[in-house]
């Protein structure tokens, strides 16, 4: 009788464990492990109990977290009445995908011009469409970051003409800056051109080669300030081409938001300067504090080791730098330039609250080669 009352009072224990589970907490758990930054990911989900079933609505991105949601309610024993809605599944089959036909594009926080810059894109850079707003887009960049842009700024492709752009012969500009000129030798622009652009190839003729741009405009280039991608994208990390692509952009303006070689904003510089080495890192300072492997004092730094900035008190990140040597660091602060970490240095200008090494990380969580993205190379 004694073991027959303690059986059923671990099932009644029991009975009340898997009752006791809130559904909002599941959701909250699950947010937190897929969604939590939403500058990356889209989650606006709401749950409600009604008759014992948690009835869920709102708003994800992709289909995978709507099945998450599914799946993580269900393993909780928690019936489930799923109302949720995936942006991404509204978008036509031959506008799942979008390119940059600028050679720069500016995306917002909102989809109005008024709205806060927050980042570029560049000409050639695939965007993943995941809401249509009208006269603007809202898309995803290949480093997860979603913002709005004006639909004038692109094309669209379905996902075979993605694929059928990645087996094309693309060239990636390798200089500052440039000319997409209409005859070679000539000074009729087709379209200016930034570091990072990418176009495919349509003829060549001596010094020159003829390229187009991903909405069909053609010109030509000197084959001197292009580099085949497929062979640019296999090169190997090389801190000092990333220097020297941080020093060549000394003296231009800061730019909130900005990412590109004509205006940047802090990470925007760090980003440009590991990019023209074909590495992908995450677009805000804050969020590239999170990723690489840290060092603990910056007397250990080592060249182009990510140097964070921001409140010591909170130990709230709000800016980055990128490290050179004895002390001295690049960053974009009202205009790229040098400063010293040294206290007692005359051009001393704020002490580090962390510092990340990339080399060695590449392939970690938010470290990416362009090589290995699947957005810019077909995986077989």
């Amino acid at each position: 009788m004694i073991k027959k009352f303690v059986l059923l009072s671990l099932l009644f224990i029991t009975a009340l464990d898997v009752m006791a589970v809130d559904a909002n907490d599941v959701l909250n758990e699950l947010k937190t492990r897929i969604a939590p930054d939403k500058r990356v990911a889209i989650w606006d989900v709401s749950c409600t109990m009604q008759d014992g079933v948690a009835i869920v609505n709102g708003t994800v991105g992709y289909q995978e977290q709507l099945d998450a949601i599914t799946d993580e309610l269900l393993k909780n024993n928690i019936p489930i009445e799923n109302n949720v809605t995936v942006l991404t599944n509204a978008i036509a089959p031959n506008e799942k995908w979008a390119m940059v036909k600028l050679s720069i594009a500016t995306l917002r926080c909102e989809p109005k011009h008024s709205g806060e810059v927050a980042t570029q894109a560049l000409m050639g850079m695939p965007l993943r469409v995941m809401e249509k707003c009208g006269e603007w887009i809202r898309v995803q960049c290949p480093d997860n970051y979603i913002a709005y842009v004006p639909e004038s700024s692109l094309i669209y492709m379905s996902q075979e003409q993605l694929d059928s752009w990645k087996r094309q012969e693309r060239y990636i500009v390798t200089v500052y800056d440039d000319q997409l000129v209409a005859e070679a030798k000539g000074d009729e622009t087709v379209s200016d051109l930034v570091l990072g652009n990418i176009l495919t190839a349509v003829a060549k003729k001596g010094k020159w080669i003829q390229l187009s741009t991903p909405d069909g405009r053609t010109g030509w280039v000197r084959t001197s300030n292009v580099e085949r991608f497929d062979k640019w994208a296999q090169q190997k990390l090389d801190l000092k081409k990333i220097e020297k692509t941080a020093r060549r952009m000394m003296g231009s303006s800061y730019l909130w938001g900005g990412t590109s070689t004509k205006v940047t904003d802090c990470s925007g510089l760090v980003k440009v300067s590991y990019f023209s080495n074909g590495i992908i890192l995450q677009r805000d300072a804050s969020q590239q504090a999170l990723t690489g492997k840290k060092i603990a004092d910056w007397h250990d730094a080592q060249l182009c080791d990510l140097l964070f900035f921001g409140n010591s008190a909170t130990g709230r990140v709000t800016h980055v730098g990128l490290y050179l040597h004895d002390g001295k660091y690049i960053h974009c602060s009202g205009q790229v330039k040098i400063n010293d970490l040294n206290p007692d240095a005359p051009d001393y200008l704020y002490s580090p609250l962390s510092i990340s090494r990339i080399d060695g990380m590449i392939g970690t969580k938010g470290i990416i080669y362009v090589r290995d993205h699947e957005w810019y190379f077909n995986k077989y």
